[in-house]
């Protein structure tokens, strides 16, 4: 599974949060295999410079062979839970997807 990660223009994208977001994705997506080629995560600060209440944002478009992109996103008051929390999104959305595919 490749993993791209993009940021805004109001989050620092270095090394260190590249490594962490890349480790909870794939660990949460481990279980799919190769069903899942590529991740694409999008992180930003839906406020910007302003601070608020879940201004973090992540948002995830999982690739499957052979089907259409799945999307969710998550906001919370850190990248990190952001990331989390639409990793748990994504989990339950691909179960979903892939399991309506078997009951057919």
């Amino acid at each position: 599974m490749k993993i791209q990660i993009n940021t805004d223009n109001t989050v620092e994208g270095h090394e260190e949060l590249s490594r962490e977001t890349e480790e909870v994705v794939e660990r949460g997506l481990a279980r799919f295999g190769e069903r899942v080629t590529r991740v694409e995560v999008h992180l930003s600060d839906v406020n910007g410079a302003k601070h608020g209440v879940d201004d973090k944002r992540c948002l995830l478009e999982a690739r499957l062979t052979g089907l259409q992109p799945q999307v969710v996103s998550h906001q919370a008051e850190s990248l990190h839970s952001a990331t989390t929390g639409a990793t748990r999104k994504l989990v339950r959305t691909l179960d979903s997807t892939i399991g309506r595919l078997h009951d057919r």
